[in-house]
C-alpha cells in the first residue's frame, strides 16, 4: 500500500485524525470564532457538502505533506512535527495572516483559524511519522 515510498494507509489516518482535531479545534472555539468574522448561526448551518469537502481538502493536505516529510528525511514524529511548524510558518501563517488583514479580520479570528492549521500540520505530521 505503498505509492512512491509514501503509506496511503498513514495519509488517510492523518486526515482522519486532523479532521477530528479541527472538530475539537472549533467545538472549543465556536462561540469566539463565530464573533470574530461577525457571523451568525444562520449563515454557517451545517452542510454535508461543506464537510465532505474539507475532509477531501484534508487528504490532499495529508498526501502532499507525507511527501514533503518523505523528502526531508525518515518519516519520524520527529520530523513531522519539524515539518509541520516549518510548513505552517513559512506557508499557512503567512498566507493567512495578509489574507485576513487585506479583508480587515481581526487579529483573534487570525489567532484561531491560524492555530487550527498548526494543530491540523501538527497531527498529521504525529499520525504520518507514527504510521511511517
Amino acid at each position: 500500500m505503498m505509492f512512491d515510498g509514501i503509506d496511503l494507509l498513514a495519509v488517510l489516518a492523518a486526515a482522519v485524525a486532523s479532521f477530528a482535531a479541527g472538530a475539537v479545534w472549533y467545538g472549543l472555539l465556536g462561540k469566539v470564532w463565530m464573533r470574530a468574522p461577525r457571523l451568525d448561526k444562520a449563515a454557517i448551518r451545517p452542510r454535508p457538502l461543506l464537510f465532505i469537502g474539507s475532509f477531501v481538502c484534508q487528504l490532499v493536505m495529508a498526501l502532499i505533506f507525507a511527501g514533503i516529510i518523505y523528502h526531508a528525511g525518515p518519516m519520524t514524529v520527529a520530523n513531522g512535527v519539524l515539518s509541520a511548524v516549518l510548513v505552517w510558518t513559512g506557508f499557512l501563517a503567512t498566507t493567512l495572516i495578509v489574507n485576513h488583514r487585506f479583508q480587515g479580520a481581526s487579529w483573534g479570528l487570525t489567532l484561531i483559524d491560524g492555530g487550527h492549521w498548526l494543530a491540523v500540520l501538527i497531527v498529521q505530521g504525529v499520525v504520518l511519522g507514527l504510521m511511517g
